[in-house]
């Protein structure tokens, strides 16, 4: 009994659930308004409704001239082959402001089906009164006794504005750019004609998406009104210490005005013409500190980080393929971490890891994860630790470095079934392995080659001449070894005459991902061939690289302007295409060919 009056009881509280969810009761106005000014005030109700009631205490800050006007519309709505009927009622009113300030409406009322339905609160904004329209808008913000006039397109009226999240950052650490159009409500905006946006020099950026069409809403900025549009919505992580100024943004836009009156007639008809308004941004700065000194295992990570690992056995045999996968949780520059180093037994063979990145990018910023998969195999048996990984990042929070770490694994390993690695004792390891046995000689057949009695080899020509040779090549010998070991001592020396080599490699390596369509990974490639060739070719510490500490090096080694400009091409077709929809093939095997010829024609005149 209790059991079926539960399960009544679930279904009741579905049901209301469900009711609740389709009645829709909304409300809607302006958020911005001028003092003195009418305006309509809407309430959309999806169902038949009674005995609405307004906003407690709305008639204190506003007069309400007029309603409720309602109305009924109907809409048909197709969803997987199923068309529906939808039915909106719609209960209109008329107001006029009272003072300025801002003001908030509570919820308003109605009654359906017996049950009464609360609206949404929202906030309306009241402010001196502007300009006069420059046309009549129909309705309640139509002024009947004024004519049209036309509005000035001054910068007061029509400017950008680039909107920053944060005005000091630390060197990594993101914020947000919005490029925003304001427009003075009673100018007609019938297009736009030439838009140049900001490049954002000295900032790794990614882009947040916006819908391609510039969508108006109404901003109160200065005490005055607004329609603004967003253009552009950025995130941007800085890459250099100091002032970085972001360049003004100018576009120009097509604005309808009216043609001054010229005859009786031309009362009767509202003539405009289309011209062409310029506006502009102020350039903006942010002041950019640099972050503390890092500690050693800093992985280049500026946010806020969680990590957590795990493993796919713990108990395999010799040869057995084990993945450890280690995920990087959180806000920050996710993309640009590095990856952590994973210390293995010497008795591993290991491989290259595998990164995927899967992010976001908000309003907030950049969120996500980016997950590192280890693969390694043991090659003997017995019972082996797989350390810690620890993880440093700066977090601009707390001003701080942080380690999280991820916990030890204990791998068990087992002789696999004909191997032929562990037929030696287990207790020995691979590079104490020898070979055993050579106690037996093979006899030699055949006629033997005697050499008289009394002869001597020592002091004869052949002597000599092999004394002579050997001496020769031991001094050569010796010359070369010592070169290499002063070359070995100097790191840095080694990596500059490898260089090219590993920076080849790469550049192959992207060349696999484009014939598999990565567009990612085959763009990640190329910068990392970039990257790693520079570091080691120009000696830059990793921690200092970036495109200026780059471009500054190429300049030190008289690279020519022509090949620092396509270096530079290069770079920034591949920052925007790694997070962009995926190129064409074609666009690809283009942005390869550029990058070799630009790497060889940088190894040669480094060189001279």
């Amino acid at each position: 009994m209790i059991r079926k009056f539960v399960i009544f009881l679930v279904l009741f509280t579905v049901a209301l659930a469900t009711v609740a969810e389709q009645t829709r009761f909304v409300m809607s106005a302006p958020n911005a308004v001028e003092l003195g000014k009418q305006f309509r005030l809407t309430f959309t109700l999806n169902e038949q409704g009674s005995n609405l009631k307004l906003p407690p205490g709305i008639e204190n800050n506003f007069d309400i001239l007029m309603g409720p006007s309602t109305g009924q519309s109907i809409s048909m709505v197709t969803i997987n082959g199923k068309t529906t009927q939808e039915v909106s009622f719609s209960y209109t009113y008329i107001l006029r402001s009272k003072q300025e300030g801002t003001f908030e409406l509570r919820p308003a009322s109605i009654e359906v089906g017996g049950k009464i339905f609360e609206s949404n609160p929202m906030k309306i904004q009241v402010v001196k009164q502007q300009s006069k329209p420059a046309q009549p808008q129909g309705g309640a913000d139509a002024d009947p006794g004024q004519a049209p006039q036309s509005v000035d397109l001054g910068s007061d009226n029509l400017f950008i504005r680039v909107d920053l999240s944060k005005q000091s950052v630390y060197k990594g650490e993101q914020l947000v750019a919005t490029v925003k159009l304001y427009v003075n409500p009673n100018i007609p905006v019938a297009g736009f004609d030439e838009v140049t946006l900001p490049t954002y020099e000295g900032f790794y950026t990614q882009d947040i998406e916006i819908p391609q069409q510039v969508n108006f809403t109404r901003e109160v900025y200065d005490n005055k009104i607004y329609q603004v549009g967003v253009l552009k919505k950025t995130i941007l992580f800085p890459q250099q210490t100091g002032r970085i100024s972001i360049a003004p943004v100018n576009m120009t836009l097509l604005v309808q005005q009216q043609v001054k009156q010229r005859s009786f007639f031309d009362d009767f008809f509202n003539s405009f013409r289309t011209v062409k308004a310029t506006a502009s941004s102020r350039s903006v700065s942010v002041n950019v500190r640099d972050i503390p000194t890092p500690p050693a295992g800093f992985s280049g990570g500026v946010g806020n980080f969680s990590i957590s690992s795990d493993i796919s056995n713990t108990a395999v045999t010799t040869n057995d393929a084990v993945t450890l996968r280690l995920t990087i949780n959180g806000a920050g520059n996710i993309r640009l971490i590095k990856t952590p180093e994973l210390q293995l037994p010497s008795d591993f063979e290991k491989y290259d890891p595998k990164v995927t990145d899967n992010v976001s990018a908000g309003n907030n910023g950049v969120s996500g994860s980016k997950t590192i998969e280890y693969l390694f195999q043991p090659r003997f048996e017995g019972d082996f630790t797989i350390p810690a990984i620890n993880f440093t990042f700066f977090n601009p929070s707390t001003g701080a470095y942080e380690t999280r770490s991820t916990g030890e694994f204990n791998l068990n390993v087992k002789k696999g079934v004909g191997d032929q690695n562990t037929n030696v004792s287990s207790s020995f390891r691979k590079e104490d392995v020898q070979f055993l046995g050579q106690d037996i000689r093979f006899i030699e057949q055949g006629s033997p080659d005697l050499e008289p009695v009394g002869y001597t080899f020592f002091g004869t020509s052949e002597f000599y001449f092999i004394y002579l040779l050997s001496a020769a090549m031991f001094a050569v010998v010796f010359v070369v070894y010592r070169k290499k070991a002063r070359e070995n001592a100097n790191l840095a020396l080694m990596r500059n005459k490898k260089a090219n080599k590993v920076a080849r490699k790469r550049l192959r390596a992207a060349a696999g991902f484009m014939k598999q369509n990565n567009n990612e990974a085959f763009h990640e490639s190329v910068l990392k061939a970039f990257e790693g060739y520079l570091i080691d070719k120009l000696g830059i510490p990793v921690a200092q690289y970036n495109r200026e500490t780059a471009i500054e090096g190429l300049k030190q080694k008289n690279v020519d302007q022509t090949v620092i400009d396509d270096f530079i091409a290069v770079v920034e077709q591949c920052e925007f295409a790694r997070y962009a929809p995926p190129s064409e093939a074609g666009a690809r095997a283009d942005l390869y060919s550029k990058a070799e010829l630009t790497m060889g024609m940088m190894e040669k005149q480094i060189k001279r």
